[in-house]
C-alpha cells in the first residue's frame, strides 16, 4: 500500500486520541431509506500513477473490495476470499456475547434513538467539561508527540517523507485543538450519523453478522467506512474531500518500478509525498506491500514446509 494511506491511518489515530468521545455536516434525514455504497470504478492501472488513482477511488466510493484488488497483488485477494469463513467463524461466540450484540444494534436502530442516546451521554459530556476539558490541549499534545516521535523513528519514510508527515500531524493537532468535541451540537450530528450507519448495516444478530460472505461483508464495511466519514466531517475532518483532491504524477518508471509524486489537500493546506511502486504481473502496487505480502508468503510456506523438505540441523562441533 503507498506511503499516503500509511500516512492517513498516522492522523487517523491521532484523531482516535482525542475523538474517542464524539460520536457530513448535513444530515440526511432519519427516514431516508439507506442506498448501498456507490461502486468504485477501478480502470486498468495501467500506469503507476493510475494505480494509486484507483485505490483512491475505491476509497472515495467506499468500495473496500475495489480498494483491496487495486492495492493488493490477486493472490492475496483470492487466500482473503479463500479465508473469510474460516476467520469469521474461528472465534466461538457465547450467548452473552449475542444478546450483547443484539440489545447495542437495537439501541441505535430504535425509533428515536437519537434523543436517547443524547439523554444518556449528556450529563458524562458536562462531567467532562467540568472536570477534564482542561487538560484536552495537553492530551491531544501527548498525542501528536506520540505520532511525530514514530514517523521520526521510522524506517520506511525517507527524510522528505518525514517532513511531509510531520506537517500533516501538526496539522492535525491545530484541527484537534480548536474543536469542542463535546459541543451539544456537534455530538447530536455525531450520534445521528451512528444511528444511520447502524440502520443501513440493517444486521439484528451477531450470527447473522457471521454468515455474511466475503462480498456481503464488504458491502457492510464500506457502509461502516462511510458512516465513519459521516462521524469525522461532523468535527470538520473531511476525508472525502481530501480524497478528491489527491492528484497523482509519475515522476520516473523504470519499466518494473516506478516512483510517483502525489499531492493532496488536508486541514486546508497543500501536501505533497512520493510513493514506490513495482509492477507485479502486469499491475502496480506499492512497494512496501508488496515486499510485506512476499515475506508474509515466504513465512507461511516455510510454517508448512514438511520436516523432509526442511533443511538439515547444521552437525555438531567436533568434541576433542
Amino acid at each position: 500500500m503507498s506511503t499516503y494511506f500509511k500516512r492517513t491511518a498516522l492522523v487517523l489515530a491521532l484523531t482516535a486520541l482525542v475523538a474517542a468521545c464524539g460520536k457530513n455536516e448535513e444530515q440526511q434525514a432519519a427516514n431516508k431509506p439507506a442506498a448501498a455504497p456507490a461502486a468504485a470504478v477501478v480502470a486498468p492501472a495501467a500506469t503507476p500513477d493510475q494505480a494509486i488513482l484507483a485505490s483512491v477511488r475505491a476509497l472515495r466510493a467506499n468500495d473496500l473490495n475495489a480498494f483491496f484488488t487495486a492495492a493488493m497483488p490477486a493472490p492475496e485477494v483470492a487466500k482473503m476470499k479463500t479465508d473469510w469463513a474460516k476467520h469469521m467463524t474461528e472465534k466461538p461466540i457465547t450467548d452473552e456475547d449475542r444478546k450483547h450484540f443484539t440489545e447495542q444494534m437495537a439501541k441505535l436502530t430504535a425509533p428515536g434513538a437519537e434523543d436517547k442516546l443524547y439523554a444518556e451521554l449528556e450529563p458524562q459530556l458536562k462531567k467532562f467539561d467540568q472536570e477534564s476539558a482542561a487538560q484536552m490541549p495537553m492530551l491531544i499534545a501527548m498525542g501528536q508527540g506520540f505520532v511525530q516521535s514514530s514517523i521520526q523513528q521510522s524506517k520506511d519514510l525517507t527524510d522528505e517523507q518525514k517532513k511531509q508527515s510531520a506537517a500533516l500531524v501538526a496539522a492535525a493537532g491545530t484541527w484537534a485543538q480548536n474543536v469542542k468535541f463535546t459541543d451539544p451540537a456537534l455530538v447530536k450530528a455525531a450520534i445521528a450519523a451512528v444511528c444511520k450507519t447502524a440502520r443501513d448495516l440493517n444486521l439484528k444478530s451477531l450470527d447473522e453478522v457471521r454468515a455474511l460472505s466475503y462480498d456481503q461483508g464488504m458491502l457492510k464495511a464500506g457502509i461502516a467506512l462511510g458512516g465513519a466519514k459521516e462521524i469525522l466531517a461532523v468535527y470538520g475532518l473531511k476525508l472525502d474531500q481530501a480524497l478528491d483532491s489527491i492528484k497523482a504524477e509519475t515522476v520516473n518508471n523504470g519499466g518494473d518500478t516506478a516512483k510517483v509524486k502525489v499531492t493532496y489537500t488536508a486541514f486546508d493546506q497543500p501536501f505533497t509525498t512520493e510513493s514506490d511502486l513495482v509492477k507485479v504481473d502486469g499491475k502496480w502496487y506499492g512497494k512496501q506491500a508488496i515486499e510485506k505480502w512476499q515475506k508474509k508468503v515466504a513465512e507461511e510456506s516455510a510454517a508448512t514446509a514438511s520436516p523432509a523438505q526442511a533443511p538439515a540441523p547444521a552437525p555438531a562441533p567436533a568434541t576433542k
